[in-house]
């Protein structure tokens, strides 16, 4: 999902992410869906330095309409043996594409 701060700052980013995931094939992981405002490192770059900054952060929907994160996200499970070694992957190699894309 697109964090709400990321679109509000740095909407060109999060598209041109969004796009190359799905032309890699990863659609999936990068849903064009509207996410939550996630308050992180990357809003006081945007606010205070000016420096388009994204967030790419597993959200998910619940069943309610609610959108949340990950189960384990910030607690003592939140290790390398719960995190999915496939979307590291697709992470990985959708930002090694923008970089390599880069003029």
């Amino acid at each position: 999902m697109e964090e709400a701060y990321s679109m509000q700052y740095a909407p060109a980013v999060v598209r041109n992410v969004w796009d190359i995931a799905g032309k890699l094939g990863y659609s999936a992981y990068f849903p064009f869906e509207e996410g939550g405002y996630i308050t992180d490192d990357h809003v006081f770059i945007n606010k205070i330095l000016n420096i388009p900054t994204i967030d790419i952060i597993h959200l998910e929907k619940k069943s309610n309409g609610d959108i949340g994160f990950y189960p384990y996200w910030h607690t003592i499970k939140d290790n390398m043996s719960s995190i999915d070694k496939t979307t590291l992957e697709v992470v990985g190699r959708t930002l090694m594409a923008v970089i390599a894309n880069e003029k």
